[in-house]
């Protein structure tokens, strides 16, 4: 089995890597098109602006393959910025869309109600979707690790397979079909985030 990490230069490519490893199986890092299409799961990171990262991925001109192995089914996870990536638009894009895999759009925290951003540390995770293979085991006060702004905001209610609390209750994991997004990054939450890369791992 190969795991491709999408390289575009924006994320914690070594950290993901590393819990991959941990879980048994060598991930191939890459942005070649090639050895992307030829995996049998691909995740794509992130850390860092949208506009930025949608920028990259359109020099390196992977935007398309994206899209296509997303259409042929390929299971899919995007992490924190990857995941917002996921949606058409976001608030703190000037110029660029996003990848349109899902409707919706990314939108700021927002500080009246006396929150600190970015969101940063330890929090709960709500499952909300049982029938969500990423989710298989997780307990509804399971924490994950959080350091995000923004949070996506899927227009199709569906896709919400868990939530969160930090002043509103906003999505933290999405999943349709083959296609999964996690807001916090599992590469830093410990048991929690291992047992859900192991479930990306073991998804058919």
């Amino acid at each position: 089995m190969k795991i491709a990490i999408i390289d575009y230069g924006m994320g914690n490519i070594h950290s993901v890597a590393k819990a991959i490893q941990v879980c048994g199986v060598e991930p191939v890092i890459t942005n070649n098109k090639d050895q992307i299409s030829k995996a049998d799961k691909l995740i794509l990171p992130g850390v860092g602006a949208f506009d930025d990262a949608m920028l990259e991925l359109k020099k390196l001109d992977l935007v398309s393959v994206i899209q296509e192995q997303v259409k042929c089914k390929k299971p899919f996870l995007g992490i924190c910025l990857g995941m917002q990536l996921l949606l058409e638009s976001s608030q703190e894009a000037k110029v660029s869309k996003g990848l349109g895999i899902l409707g919706g759009q990314v939108v700021k925290f927002s500080s009246t109600g006396g929150i600190k951003i970015p969101h940063m540390g330890w929090n709960d995770c709500k499952v909300v979707d049982k029938k969500c293979l990423l989710l298989s085991g997780i307990n509804d006060n399971d924490q994950v690790y959080f350091c995000h702004s923004y949070y996506p905001e899927p227009s199709d209610k569906t896709v919400i397979a868990a939530t969160c609390d930090y002043g509103v209750e906003f999505s933290c994991v999405i999943c349709k079909d083959n296609v999964y997004g996690v807001q916090f990054h599992p590469e830093k939450s410990q048991t929690v985030g291992l047992k859900i890369i192991k479930n990306f791992i073991g998804l058919c």
